[in-house]
């Protein structure tokens, strides 16, 4: 007994009441969708920042915690621990970051600010917050040095003198040193700004101050003047301490080196140029460029490591910026791709009066980050493991895809892990600290970036992390030498031809279809096995809009398609014969494509392999329009582009166009430009012949001159998105063929069986069923409707801006249901219901600063969304309530507990050297009962937006009193017992003191303000 169904009666009730066209039915028909997404499933949040830190200005690095800390000139801060732990923070000021210093496994670190700002920054909670800063209105920051173990920094200035804070309380010390007491009367002139402050490692009482003009002062911190001074007539760039602290190390401007010992006056003991040709009459050797900074590096078996970079001679033009490596009577130069902006040598010990041990040098180029192995003969770089290479080319579009098939993520990286280079250093790679977060997604999540050298990326995105997979290189498609004769036949976009436009992907076949700038259309498979490509299939296609063919009703506009005669793609006319006017021969400068396909054969790794490539040809000497749009369905193997002039189905099969139409004839009467009007047997017929290409692709010629039939449907501004819900509410699921491996070369028998075996879900106009609803949703730059099918009719309407318009618009499954996610120009994110369009979620998010954000928005399902926040990062955000509530857990943590490795052993160094190192008491000096107070106008003290968690963290991190206790014990040379049980006590005091407080509120809760 057939099933009675109530929806369908209901259905053919609605159908009666809209047959009439001027009945607008409203939204009684919301009682048949019963719509569970709600305002409270939303909530906007930022998640993760991948990608190179862009414009970088400063790094440093934690030895014991094993974290590397990198900040931008727009005030960002990029941490980054073990791969997959990273963070992003941001200065509110924006101003660039001069300088970094980590409180050595302290979970803390300070970083100075070109705006002469000074900031404390706790790394003990998953979102780093300020605790302090100090803001200087008279003096500007030139360098900071924080000790190991101390809790004074010293501050340098542009006016040459030297400001003491403390990190725990952020207020200055009285103790300053004044830059005319340090030089006295050994130089008439300002010596410049400070350049340069660090402590002798064998005496924490002597400070040597480098002043840019040449001077270096060796100072006494406890009878407050110079113990010596060392003059040299070149500009300072760095200097560096030998560990036993009898020796120090400058760099000049004019490209020497000069070593010199702490108690030998008068001149350097040694001057090198490293670079410079040495004359032979023993004159100086001719300048070079200035080194701008060095490190001086013991080993305790061999000769010590003197690291630099910059110094090349000048006459190295074109030469790339290079790191100096100096051991012992070799000297290795390795060239970057990129200007050094820093670079930190990494030792097994954090103390500074030891045996430094060097192991790798970490390099901050412009727009790289470089890990060198000084263990390995020829210094072989680590294979990096961040993903720092999105910019490689710049990035032109990207496709986010959340909840993907669960084997392409392994499908992409087995093909992709074949593309690595060799010859990377053996060893594991040095920046290991942090945890990774528990993450509680479970879905696959895919990003894919088109850039401007025809490159396609492909990145597992899962659990908010980020790591290439595979990467496509669609150029080799092209032929890349071309003759001087075919410049002038070139597009405008010459300088990069081969970029990307728009992608469509379709996750479960595989299939990918790239448009390039170039007026191309490339469509490819994924195959395991490598193939050798003959010949590139290719299919030429005109695409022209002419105003004459309008007084003609019977012309195709023009529309003629040659292809090719390559094999199995004859040369192939759609619709009725080309107007007279627009005759396919080439006397027209015409037919010539923008980029010509590879003639020789093309080898095919593993991967995404191409099928086809359709291109536009040149008409009637006009280049071809930009192809604006692009879709693509593997269940029926078919691809549609679209530019200004019209539309293009392309069945990639049987390597044919099956329709060609000028955007006149898919207006037909109803051209929205007043164009003259068409004869109407055009659009005479009541179905759409679109729907049934699927059963093979010789369609009539009737139906190829007519495919516009139908309904036509107006909004306001240019249509972004289109989507069908079934009668529920759900998106109806795009067809497709199940993914199959198109090189096995099995027979034709076994071939249909899997041609047969695909699923086809039916779409619209073809459902049997005619009184079954769906629903089509249409967004534009400005507004949504909901139209019920069949009947065609407005069911919903809502203008989404009046003032902006809208730059990307997505209709997303969540977990709670289907909405309509929608980004505008004015920075506002906003969700709406389907089918009912009822407004959601409004933030005002982030002002459209760049087009490159317009260019690279994307929303995915289940909340994702991200974009191109600068030329090398990618901003994640989530829309969704769930993963907000979430975040926290799925953070990586950058501060686990570690002990501090022992000191060395004092009494070693008495035996061998003599005196040991000395150890001072900074407190007595800098502290308030010996040094005063510091001028109160010199700097302000602001206190940090910890929040909460800030709040939680200090009492069980940096600034805890047992913190304070701790650091105040090193500074006198005693210990504490083990690190487990410090951590311990603070989170147990940290919890005693919430129960204490929560104990006060409860007993102050109902007392009136006069009991107290």
């Amino acid at each position: 007994m057939k099933k009675f169904n109530i929806r369908k009666v209901l259905d053919g009730l609605k159908e009666v009441s809209s047959s009439a066209p001027s009945v607008q039915v409203g939204p009684q028909e919301n009682h048949l969708v019963q719509e569970t997404i709600q305002s409270e499933h939303f909530q906007l949040c930022k998640t993760v920042r991948h990608g190179f830190p862009y414009q970088p200005s400063s790094m440093a690095f934690d030895p014991v915690q094993k974290i590397l800390a990198m900040g931008t000139q727009s005030g960002a801060l990029r941490l980054f621990g073990r791969p997959g732990v990273e963070c992003y923070c941001q200065h509110e000021s924006g101003a660039a970051v001069i300088q970094l210093q980590f409180l050595i496994n302290e979970g803390a670190l300070v970083s100075a600010l070109a705006d002469d700002s000074v900031h404390l920054w706790n790394l003990r909670q998953k979102r780093p917050a300020i605790l302090h800063s100090l803001k200087f209105s008279k003096e500007r920051i030139t360098f900071c040095h924080l000790p190991f173990q101390s809790k004074w920094l010293y501050i340098g200035t542009e006016r040459g003198n030297i400001h003491i804070v403390n990190v725990e309380s952020f207020t200055l010390s009285g103790y300053v040193i004044m830059w005319n007491k340090a030089i006295e009367l050994s130089s008439k002139a300002h010596p410049g700004p400070v350049v340069h402050i660090s402590d002798n490692p064998m005496d924490e009482g002597k400070l040597i101050i480098g002043f840019e003009s040449g001077i270096v002062v060796l100072w006494d911190l406890k009878s407050k003047k110079a113990d010596y001074r060392y003059t040299y007539d070149e500009a300072i760039h760095s200097v560096a301490w030998h560990h036993e602290g009898k020796q120090f190390i400058c760099s000049h401007s004019d490209g020497t080196l000069t070593i010199w010992n702490v108690r030998g006056q008068g001149k350097p003991v040694q001057t090198i140029t490293p670079h410079g040709k040495q004359p032979k009459d023993g004159k100086k050797p001719e300048p070079c460029k200035p080194i701008l900074k060095v490190e001086y590096k013991t080993t305790r078996s061999g000769e010590p490591f003197i690291i630099l970079s910059g110094g090349l001679s000048y006459d190295t033009v074109g030469r790339r910026p290079c790191l100096t490596i100096m051991h012992g009577k070799s000297t290795a130069v390795l060239e970057m791709d990129y200007p050094i902006v820093d670079f930190l040598t990494l030792c097994e010990t954090p103390y500074p009066n030891d045996f430094q041990e060097p192991y790798a040098v970490v390099v901050l180029l412009e727009k790289d980050l470089v890990v060198i192995d000084l263990a390995q003969n020829g210094y072989p770089i680590f294979e990096n493991p961040y993903p720092l290479t999105i910019h490689e080319s710049p990035v032109t579009c990207c496709e986010y895809f959340a909840d993907c098939p669960v084997d392409l993520i392994p499908a992409l990286y087995s093909v992709g892990s074949r593309q690595k280079r060799q010859g990377f250093s053996k060893k594991e790679w040095p920046i290991s600290g942090g945890n990774w977060g528990q993450s509680t997604q479970s879905y696959p999540e895919i990003i894919i970036t088109g850039h401007a050298d025809g490159t396609v990326k492909f990145w597992d995105a899962s659990a908010i992390m980020l790591q290439v997979l595979y990467k496509l290189k669609t150029a080799k498609v092209f032929d890349r030498n071309r003759s001087k004769e075919d410049k002038g036949s070139m597009e405008v976009s010459d300088e990069d031809p081969f970029a990307i436009q728009i992608m469509a992907w379709c996750p479960e076949s595989r299939m990918l279809c790239v448009a390039g700038v170039s007026a191309n259309v490339l469509i490819y498979r994924f195959s395991k096995l490598e193939v050798t490509t003959e010949v590139v299939q290719l299919l030429e296609v005109r695409m022209q809009y002419e105003l004459n063919d309008i007084e003609s009703p019977d012309g195709a506009g023009g529309e003629q398609t040659s292809a090719h005669p390559t094999p199995g793609a004859s040369p192939q006319t759609s619709g009725p014969p080309s107007h007279p006017s627009t005759s396919s021969n080439n006397s027209d400068g015409g037919n010539i494509p923008c980029l010509k396909v590879r003639s020789t054969p093309l080898k095919q790794s593993p991967g995404y392999q191409v099928d086809l490539v359709v291109q536009l040809v040149w008409v009637g000497g006009e280049p071809p329009q930009p192809i604006t749009s692009l879709a693509m369905n593997s269940s029926y193997g078919l691809v549609v582009f679209g530019n200004s002039n019209g539309l293009a189905v392309v069945d990639y099969i049987q390597k044919t166009v099956v329709l060609n139409l000028g955007t006149v004839e898919l207006y037909g009467s109803n051209d929205p430009y007043q164009r003259q009007p068409r004869s109407p047997r055009k659009t005479r017929q009541a179905s759409g012949g679109l729907c049934d290409i699927n059963e093979g692709s010789a369609t009539s010629e009737d139906r190829c001159k007519s495919p516009t039939s139908g309904m036509l449907v107006r909004l306001k501004g240019s249509i972004l998105r289109m989507a069908f819900l079934d009668s529920s509410g759900s998106l109806v699921p795009h067809a497709y063929e199940p993914w199959f491996e198109p090189n096995v070369t099995t027979d034709g028998e076994e071939r249909e069986k899997v041609r047969k075996r695909r699923p086809v879900s039916v779409s619209p106009s073809t459902s049997q069923e005619l009184n079954e609803s769906l629903y089509a949703v249409v967004c534009s730059e400005k507004q949504a409707k909901v139209m019920s099918l069949p009947s065609q009719t407005c069911i919903y309407k809502h203008s989404i801006t009046e003032t902006s318009f809208i730059l990307r618009v997505d209709v997303v499954m969540m977990s709670q249901g289907v909405c309509v996610a929608c980004f505008c120009a004015n920075g506002h994110i906003m969700t709406l219901s389907v089918p009912g369009l009822r407004p959601l979620m409004d933030i005002n998010y982030l002002p459209l600063t760049d087009m490159r954000i317009a260019r690279t928005f994307c929303f995915a399902n289940l909340g994702q969304a991200m974009y191109l926040c600068s030329p090398t990062e990618v901003q994640r955000i989530t829309y969704s309530q769930e993963i907000c509530e979430n975040l926290q857990e799925m953070l990586g943590e950058l501060f686990t507990p570690v002990e501090t490795p022992e000191a060395p052993n004092r009494g070693f160094f008495k035996g061998l050297f003599g005196g040991g190192a000395q150890s001072l008491d900074r407190e007595e000096l800098f502290g308030e009962v010996a040094a005063g107070k510091a001028s109160r106008s010199l700097a302000q003290h602001i206190p940090g937006p910890g929040g909460i968690e800030g709040m939680k963290g200090a009492a069980s991190g940096v600034v805890g009193e047992l913190a304070r206790a701790r650091i105040a014990l090193d500074e006198r040379g005693q210990k504490l017992g083990e690190l487990e049980d410090r951590t311990a006590a603070m989170m147990a005091s940290a919890d005693s003191f919430s129960k204490h407080a929560h104990d006060m509120m409860l007993k102050c809760k109902d007392k009136k303000w006069y009991q107290f």
